[in-house]
C-alpha cells in the first residue's frame, strides 16, 4: 500500500469532521497550557526566591494533581462522544474491505495528529504566556523579577509525560472498541435508539432523601471545624444525588409535560419532548455533569475570590497590631524587661507606639460535653463524642485586664467568671472540669479584642474572664500538673501600631529580634515576636495562590462543561436532523423548526443552572463556617461575591446556550 495512505485517510477524516474535532483539540491545548502554567510556577526560581514564594508554591501544587486527575477524565468522556459520531464512517470503511488491523492504523493516525496538534500548541502558547503569569505571581507578591525569557525543561517533561499518557491511554481504548466491535454494528450505530424510558421512582425518591440529607449537613451544622470535617461528605451526597435526580427526574418531566395536553400539543413542544425522551439516559448524566461542574465552578471561584479580595482584613484579624510580643513568663520582673526593651528600640528608632494593648492570659485545651469540659488526656475516652467537634482552646484572663481593654468596672466572685466565644456558642451557666473546678458563668459578653492566636486556630475558642491574675496563676499552678508545663504557660501579650512606612517598621522589627536574642542569652524565658509587615508577604502568597489555583482549575471546570454542552447538542443536532428534514418535507415552516429547538434546549440546559444555584445556596453556610476558620469573618463579602459569580456565570452561560442552539440549528436544518 502506498505510503501515507494511512495518514492521509486519517487527516482527511479529521478535516471533514471539523465540527467535532476542533472545540475537542482547542479545549485539549487549552487543558495543556494551564498545566503548563501551573507547573511553571510551581518550579519557578524567580518565585521561589521571593518573600512567600515558597507558601505559593506549596499552595499551587496541591492542583496539579487534581487538574492531571480531571484532564483524564474530562478527555476519555468527550473522545466517548467523537467516537460516537465516527462509528458509521468507520464502518463504511469496513464494509467496503478495509480490516480491522488497517483501520486501527487509521484511528492511530488520528490520535496521533490530535494528540500532536494539541501537545505542540498547548506547550507553545502555555511557554509563550510563561512570563506573564511569573509577572503576575511577582506582582501579587510585591517582589521584582527580571524580563528575561526562559524555557522551563523540568515543567515541559511533565506536561509530556503526563498528557502524552494520556493520549496514549485514549489511543488504546480507541483500539479496543475498534477489535471488539462488528462492522454492521458501527454502520447501524448512529440509528440505534432508545426505548422510551421508564420512570425510576426508587432512584428519584432515593436521590431526594440523599439530597436532603446534603441541605441538612450543610445548614444545621454550627461548629466551624464540623463544616470542613463534614463538607466532603455533602459534596459526594450532592454528586450521588445530583446523577439520581437528573436521570429519573428528567424521565419524569418529560412524562409531566407530555401529560399536559395544552402544553404538549403544539408543533414545537410536541417534537422537542418527544426527542427529549428517547435520549434521557444519556440526557440525565450529561445534565447532571453539567450542573455538578457548574457547581463546582461557583463555590470555588466564589470562595477563592472571597478570601483574595478580603487579605487585609484577615491580615488584620491575625495581627490585631503592627507590631506584637509574646512573652511566655507570669514573673513581673521578667514581663517589665520585655516591655523595657520596647521602649528602647522605639525610642532609639525616633518612633512612637499607638493603640497599644496588654493583656495577660494562659492558653489551655479541653474536649466539651454539654457543660463539662475535660484537660485530662485519660478522661477524652469518658464521652460518646466526636473528638476533633468537642475541642475547645480555653483563653483564661484576668477581669482587670478585661475591665481595663474594654472600658468596663465589671466585678467576679472566686467561683464566677465572665465567657466570651468565637466559632461555637456554650449554652450553659455553668462550667464544669474534670478536676473538680466549676465556674457560675455571671455573663457571656458580647465582644472582646481580636486576639491574633485565635483566628488562626481551626477549633472553636472560650475566653474565660476569672476574679484576678492571683486566679489566673492558681489554675495555672493546676492544670499545668494535667496537660504539661510546655503546653500550658503564663502568656504577656504585647501590641502595639506603628505610623511610619514599610521600611521603618521592617527595621523596628528586625532591631526588636535582635534585641530578643540579647535578652533570650540572658536566660530569659521564650519572646515571639511578630509584625505584620512581615507577615504580609505570607499572606498575600497563600491566599494569591489559592486564588490563582481557584482561577485555573474553575477555568478547566468552565472548558470541560463547554464541551459537554456542545457535544451534546452537536451529537443529537445530527440524531435529529432526518427527523427534522421529513417535518420540513411535510410542512413544517424554519421557524417553527427554530421555535421547537429553542423550547428544547431552553428545557433541557437552564435545569442545571437552576440546580446548581439552589445547591450554591444551601452550601453558603457551610462554605461560610469554611472560611471563618481561615479567617474570613466578612459575611456581607461573601454574600455579594457569591451573587456575583452566579450572575456573571449565568451570563455565560446564556451566551453558551445560544451559541449551542445555533450549532444544533445549523445541523438539523442542512440538508447533508
Amino acid at each position: 500500500m502506498k505510503r501515507g495512505f494511512y495518514y492521509k485517510i486519517a487527516w482527511t477524516g479529521i478535516k471533514k469532521n471539523k465540527k467535532i474535532y476542533l472545540p475537542y483539540i482547542l479545549a485539549n491545548i487549552g487543558m495543556i497550557f494551564m498545566f503548563y502554567i501551573l507547573i511553571f510556577l510551581c518550579t519557578s526560581p524567580t518565585v521561589h526566591a521571593m518573600q512567600g514564594g515558597a507558601t505559593m508554591q506549596s499552595v499551587l501544587s496541591l492542583g496539579c494533581g487534581i487538574m492531571g486527575g480531571f484532564a483524564l477524565i474530562f478527555i476519555f468522556y468527550t473522545n466517548s462522544f467523537l467516537m460516537r459520531r465516527r462509528k458509521r464512517e468507520f464502518g463504511l470503511y469496513h464494509v467496503l474491505g478495509m480490516g480491522k488491523k488497517n483501520l486501527a492504523k487509521v484511528i492511530a493516525w488520528e490520535c496521533v495528529q490530535v494528540s500532536v496538534v494539541s501537545l505542540l500548541l498547548g506547550i507553545f502558547t502555555g511557554i509563550l504566556f510563561s512570563k506573564a503569569a511569573e509577572l503576575v505571581m511577582v506582582s501579587l507578591l510585591n517582589g521584582e523579577a527580571d524580563f528575561g525569557f526562559t524555557i522551563s525543561m523540568q515543567s515541559l517533561a511533565l506536561t509530556l509525560k503526563v498528557f502524552g499518557g494520556i493520549f496514549l491511554l485514549i489511543l488504546i481504548k480507541c483500539l479496543i472498541q475498534v477489535s471488539n466491535s462488528r462492522p454492521i454494528e458501527l454502520l447501524k450505530s448512529e440509528a440505534v435508539g432508545e426505548k422510551p424510558p421508564k420512570a425510576n421512582w426508587l432512584e428519584g425518591i432515593l436521590g431526594v432523601v440523599i439530597l436532603a440529607g446534603a441541605y441538612y449537613i450543610a445548614v444545621s451544622i454550627e461548629e466551624p471545624l464540623a463544616a470542613m470535617i463534614w463538607f466532603f461528605v455533602a459534596v459526594a451526597m450532592v454528586i450521588v444525588s445530583t446523577y439520581m435526580l437528573f436521570r429519573a427526574g428528567s424521565v419524569l418531566l418529560c412524562k409531566i409535560l407530555k401529560r399536559n395536553k395544552n402544553y404538549y400539543y403544539r408543533p414545537g413542544h410536541f417534537i422537542s419532548v418527544s426527542s427529549m425522551m428517547y435520549r434521557m439516559k444519556r440526557n440525565g448524566s450529561g445534565l447532571a455533569s453539567i450542573c455538578i461542574l457548574s457547581t463546582m465552578v461557583l463555590v470555588m471561584v466564589s470562595a477563592v475570590s472571597c478570601m483574595f479580595i478580603g487579605v487585609e482584613d484577615q491580615l488584620r484579624a491575625r495581627y490585631p497590631r503592627n507590631v506584637e510580643v509574646y512573652t511566655y513568663s507570669g514573673d513581673t520582673q521578667i514581663v517589665q524587661g520585655v516591655h523595657e526593651m520596647i521602649e528602647k528600640v522605639l525610642a532609639e528608632q525616633g518612633q512612637k507606639e499607638e493603640n497599644t494593648l496588654h493583656y495577660r492570659f494562659f492558653a489551655a485545651a479541653g474536649l466539651a460535653d454539654e457543660e463539662n469540659i475535660f484537660l485530662e488526656r485519660e478522661n477524652f475516652a469518658a464521652f460518646n463524642t466526636n473528638t476533633m467537634d468537642s475541642i475547645r482552646q480555653l483563653f483564661i484572663v484576668p477581669l482587670e485586664d478585661y475591665n481595663r481593654i474594654m472600658g468596663k468596672k465589671e466585678t467576679l466572685k472566686k467561683d464566677e467568671v465572665l465567657l466570651y466565644q468565637t466559632k461555637t456558642e456554650y449554652g450553659y451557666d455553668e462550667i464544669c472540669f474534670d478536676d473538680g473546678t466549676k465556674w457560675k458563668v455571671k455573663e457571656e459578653v458580647p465582644e472582646f479584642i481580636k486576639n491574633g492566636i485565635d483566628s488562626m486556630q481551626v477549633m472553636p475558642s472560650m475566653f474565660i474572664f476569672v476574679k484576678d491574675m492571683d486566679t489566673v496563676q492558681e489554675y495555672y499552678e493546676k492544670w499545668k500538673v494535667v496537660q504539661g508545663e510546655p503546653l500550658l504557660e503564663i502568656n504577656d501579650y504585647y501590641g502595639f501600631d506603628l505610623d511610619c512606612s514599610y521600611k521603618e517598621n521592617m527595621k523596628v522589627a528586625k532591631r526588636l529580634q535582635e534585641e530578643r536574642d540579647k535578652l533570650l542569652q540572658e536566660g530569659y524565658v521564650r519572646i515571639d515576636i511578630e509584625d505584620s509587615t512581615s507577615a504580609r508577604a505570607e499572606f498575600y502568597a497563600l491566599y494569591g495562590g489559592m486564588f490563582i489555583l481557584g482561577i485555573l482549575l474553575g477555568l478547566v471546570f468552565i472548558v470541560g462543561m463547554v464541551l459537554i454542552m456542545y457535544y451534546k447538542q452537536v451529537t443529537e443536532g445530527y440524531e435529529d436532523q432526518k427527523r427534522f428534514d421529513i417535518m420540513q418535507k411535510v410542512g413544517m415552516t424554519k421557524r417553527e423548526i427554530r421555535k421547537s429547538i429553542n423550547s428544547q434546549v431552553l428545557t433541557v440546559f437552564f435545569l442545571p443552572l437552576l440546580a446548581a444555584g439552589i445547591h450554591t445556596a444551601f452550601a453558603f453556610p457551610m462554605i461560610q463556617k469554611i472560611l471563618l476558620l481561615l479567617g474570613v469573618m466578612n459575611t456581607g463579602l461573601l454574600i455579594a461575591v457569591m451573587v456575583g459569580c452566579y450572575l456573571l456565570f449565568s451570563l455565560f452561560y446564556i451566551i453558551m446556550y445560544l451559541v449551542t442552539s445555533k450549532a444544533y440549528y445549523g445541523i438539523v436544518s442542512s440538508r447533508d
